[in-house]
């Protein structure tokens, strides 16, 4: 794939896919053409001939740096805008959970808002030892919708997750690897090719018996998506009209 392109996908002769975020010079943040990649990449993931594992990360020094504030700040205006990338972020979760191959999160820096929501709907989590989990949603004005409030009650029990999700709070990679919330800390640059290692013991395993338990141990978060998926982004949706969310942005954007 170019160089250029928003999102790369590198597949090897074993059937593991390097999955990348590409844009590094604004941390990977979502933009509208990000955004839009990530939602439809998984459906595609799922018809590649001999896909067997994929290994998701970001270029750069970041793993992701959640929504990019443009984007968000023409969401607050443009409703048609707002529903699509809604949408988006629908198809994303359902599509990511319901790929037929395990997905490994190689966590090589900040992941914050939607790069948590990514690494926490994976499979396995490789972080390393720099990079930090933030999902400020609620601190912003918005409602969690599109990942951690779905996940992490299941990975790190129901008290912790409102502490994170409702106080907005930086998780060291410790201290992710303490909740639950990540398989590995490794040191700098290193979180790649222990994710690599993770896909190649995965990939190593029976196919049947390696979907088919996935595909159990999905069960309540599948139940949940179902259950909570659509309430939840109904109600990120109406964020974007709430004052303090328009604030809080503006006054983001000023300070860059």
């Amino acid at each position: 794939m170019p160089a250029g392109d928003v999102l790369l996908i590198e597949q090897d002769d074993d059937g593991v896919a390097l999955v990348t975020l590409n844009r590094p010079d604004a941390l990977n943040a979502a933009n509208e053409e990000l955004h839009g990649r990530i939602s439809t990449v998984w459906a595609e993931l799922a018809t590649r001939p001999g896909l067997r594992a994929v290994v998701l990360t970001g270029a750069g020094k970041a793993f992701s740096a959640g929504g990019d504030l443009p984007l968000l700040d023409r969401m607050t205006r443009d409703l048609d805008l707002r529903a699509r990338i809604m949408s988006e972020a629908a198809t994303l979760v359902r599509d990511l959970t319901n790929l037929p191959v395990p997905v490994v999160s190689a966590v090589n820096g900040p992941a914050v808002g939607l790069g948590c929501s990514l690494a926490s709907l994976s499979d396995l989590v490789v972080m390393e030892q720099d990079a930090y989990f933030a999902d400020p949603h609620v601190m912003l004005g918005l409602v969690a919708g599109d990942g951690g409030a779905l996940t992490w009650p299941l990975n790190m029990g129901l008290q912790r997750a409102k502490e994170w999700l409702l106080l907005g709070g930086r998780m060291s990679a410790e201290q992710a690897l303490s909740f639950g919330l990540a398989n590995r800390v490794v040191g700098p640059g290193e979180a790649v090719a222990e994710a690599r290692k993770l896909a190649g013991k995965l990939i190593a395993l029976p196919p049947q018996s390696l979907r088919e338990t996935r595909r159990v141990l999905n069960q309540p978060l599948l139940a949940r998506i179902d259950d909570a998926l659509d309430d939840v982004l109904a109600a990120e949706t109406k964020s974007f009209d709430e004052p303090a969310f328009r604030s809080n942005l503006a006054g983001m954007m000023r300070r860059g």
